[in-house]
């Protein structure tokens, strides 16, 4: 146990010594900790002082609120090195004006974190996209250029397919059977379409259609494999951006998965179409029949927006 005399010697800048009060009060050193003087002879301090000295020990919150000012400056300071730490952490291929209005993901402690375990697993395992497609997404169009939003859930883990557009593959890979599904279903929603023949979709989202996975990256051949890492975090905010600072958009959701994803989707702001996923399991149960992509541009049109020409791939 630290005496009286010991506890004041720990801020002291000599020795501490008997000496008698010249006030009333007790000295405050400025660190949060008061030291109460002991007279000699004093078997304790009065219950005033022993209240206030109990009251100001270590460990309890300061006397003095910091003020507003200072308060406000500590909030700007934070945030300006939230920023330093954004702009060095921005992930290759990320477009400039998605960067603008999403850079204040790149500093938080998730996406750092995320970050991270890519590339560990980049440096074990191949994954996909490669790194320069991971964000192709952000390259198609500008920010305030989107019109239609498509929310998959996780990218093809074969070779050479996802670069970065969900429903989306490289050429000359041949369309998966959700995608071969969407075109059987655009055949019959929109006239004159027919089969490209490939299964790129680089021609929708240059118009504006946002084709968005959940989750970015996989490790090859296992699918889900990067799930619950970090990516659902990230394009829930991209999601919710659109939603709080554009009008108009068209969200078509496929599938529980994307239904539950857009489920804060404010619908007095924006149009939702919802239905089966066009994967083979579920297509039967809705999607084909849904004209999803002619209502789009039937809202589109009522919205002042140039509608999608589907057949541009």
């Amino acid at each position: 146990m630290i005496g009286q005399k010991t506890l004041y010697s720990f801020f002291s800048a000599s020795p501490a010594r008997k000496r008698r009060p010249t006030s009333p009060e007790p000295a405050d050193l400025g660190t949060g900790v008061v030291a109460v003087a002991e007279e000699s002879g004093d078997a304790a301090a009065s219950p005033a002082k022993k209240a206030r000295a109990e009251q100001d020990e270590p460990g309890t919150p300061p006397s003095s609120p910091l003020s507003a000012e200072q308060l406000d400056r500590i909030q700007r300071n934070k945030a300006a090195a939230l920023l330093r730490l954004a702009a060095r952490n921005v992930p290759v291929g990320f477009g400039e004006s998605w960067k603008k209005h999403l850079s204040g993901e790149f500093g938080k402690p998730y996406f750092i974190k995320l970050m991270g375990f890519v590339a560990e697993e980049r440096k074990h395992y191949t994954v996909y996209p490669p790194q320069h497609q991971v964000f192709t997404w952000t390259q198609m169009c500008d920010i305030r250029d989107v019109k239609v939003v498509i929310l998959g859930q996780d990218p093809y883990h074969g070779p050479n397919q996802a670069h970065g557009l969900c429903f989306s593959v490289q050429r000359p890979v041949p369309p998966p059977p959700s995608l071969e599904n969407i075109y059987k279903e655009l055949s019959t929603d929109i006239e004159g379409f027919v089969h490209p023949g490939h299964g790129d979709l680089s021609g929708w989202a240059k118009q504006g259609v946002l084709l968005l996975n959940a989750v970015l990256t996989v490790r090859a051949h296992q699918a889900n494999s990067h799930k619950e890492r970090g990516w659902e975090q990230f394009t829930d905010a991209v999601v919710s951006w659109l939603n709080k600072n554009t009008n108009g958009l068209v969200f078509l959701l496929w599938g529980s998965y994307a239904q539950k994803k857009g489920s804060a989707i404010d619908r007095k702001r924006h149009h939702v179409l919802q239905t089966a996923h066009p994967s083979p399991l579920s297509v039967y149960r809705g999607f084909f029949g849904c004209r999803h992509f002619s209502k789009t541009n039937e809202l589109l049109r009522k919205s002042g927006k140039k509608p999608i020409d589907w057949k541009e791939l």
